[in-house]
């Protein structure tokens, strides 16, 4: 049975996101957690997980396919929950959903909805989102990887890096720099990895994220089909839209992964006994657990707040900004307080504590670094853009 569920404020969720929460833990602690300490250890995705992910509907959750889909806060909590059970799981829904499904429902044509969503949706196609190069991490802007119009088709050329799921994917959102009269402008492409010039190199020797399937991804006069153009979105907009979407999930997602150490780190204080009774007695480790409690409640207010921002469509990449970057510290601050009660025992995969840690190392930094979303809030409050020369 799924364990109960934090929630010390007693906030209240509707029936239908309570249905959401415990489906998703009872999947997670019932299937996935037996599957993931092995998977991080010998660094693979559990990729027998993405049928169940789909037959669950938890690809995507909010793309209308065969009704109106789900809302925003039952969408966040499916993040809370995958992330509870490991970084890579909410990685792989959020790149799925957020990052690719996300764009091809919004600015795709009829006939690519058609071809990739039902799939995506499902699980038989895996998708990945190709924006981040070596060289150009934080200011996207910058990519060097263009499209050239060659034909009734395209031919791409370029190198993306650090692509979550581009070992597994059929699909590649792909963008690059199109010449439109003159002007350099950034497009999305669906690159299928069969396409001539397509190729993915898997990164390995990862100390975080071990369980997430990673990749760079290598353009070399990739040939693609001309209706491959996402024809709904030119410029930035298009994959600054996406990492909006993504980053919602976040937010949720690592408040998943501190209740998971928390969860632990209690569990282990009243059971492990020095001087005679249990560590959960003394001061010094109530007062972590007490502190690592607070910052959650406060972390899922600000997550569920989001929610509801978003159906009420008030939402903005401002305030997703604040929240990604206060929960990824808030739960890597946890993680690290409740590693120190385990002691020595916190190193060991059976724990899921350090595991937790070093995914979270990885999630404070992608998709906005905690300095770049500082400098989108500082942007806004006071109306000069500290990052542009």
């Amino acid at each position: 049975m799924p364990s109960p569920l934090l929630n010390y404020l007693d906030w209240e969720l509707s029936p239908a996101q309570q249905s959401v929460q415990r489906t998703v833990r009872a999947f997670v602690e019932e299937e996935a957690l037996p599957l993931i300490a092995d998977c991080f250890e010998a660094g693979r995705f559990p990729k027998e997980l993405i049928p169940r992910l789909g037959a669950l509907g938890l690809l995507g959750p909010t793309i209308p396919l065969d009704g109106p889909g789900a809302d925003a806060t039952s969408a966040g909590l499916i993040c809370q929950e995958l992330e509870r059970g490991d970084s890579a799981l909410r990685s792989f829904a959020s790149v799925q959903g957020s990052l690719v499904m996300y764009p091809i429902w919004r600015y795709g044509s009829d006939e690519q909805k058609a071809r990739y969503l039902p799939g995506m949706a499902s699980g038989t196609i895996v998708g990945c989102f190709g924006l981040t190069e070596h060289d150009h991490g934080s200011d996207p802007a910058r990519m060097e990887t263009r499209a050239y119009p060659d034909g009734d088709g395209w031919v791409l050329n370029g190198v993306k890096m650090w692509i979550t799921n581009a070992p597994l994917a059929d699909v590649a959102l792909i963008w690059a720099k199109v010449d439109e009269e003159g002007r350099d402008v950034v497009r999305g492409f669906l690159v299928e990895a069969g396409s001539p010039g397509y190729r993915v190199n898997e990164v390995h020797h990862k100390l975080s994220l071990r369980a997430s399937a990673t990749g760079e991804i290598v353009l070399e006069d990739c040939r693609v089909p001309g209706d491959a153009i996402l024809p709904g979105v030119r410029g930035m907009r298009g994959p600054l839209s996406c990492l909006t979407e993504a980053r919602f999930g976040i937010a949720f997602g690592v408040v998943g992964a501190a209740m998971a150490c928390y969860e632990s780190a209690l569990e282990y204080a009243k059971s492990r006994e020095q001087w005679g009774r249990p560590i959960a007695g003394f001061q010094l480790t109530q007062a972590k657990l007490v502190d690592a409690l607070e910052w959650i409640t406060q972390g899922q207010l600000v997550a569920y707040q989001l929610g509801r921002l978003k159906d009420a469509g008030r939402l903005t990449p401002q305030q997703v900004s604040l929240a990604k970057r206060a929960n990824c510290r808030m739960a890597l601050e946890v993680a690290r307080s409740m590693r120190s009660i385990l002691a020595g025992n916190g190193i060991l995969l059976a724990y899921p504590v350090f595991r937790h840690m070093v995914n979270l190392e990885t999630v404070f930094t992608y998709e906005g670094t905690h300095e770049i979303h500082t400098l989108i809030l500082g942007a806004d409050i006071t109306g000069l853009e500290a990052y542009r020369g």
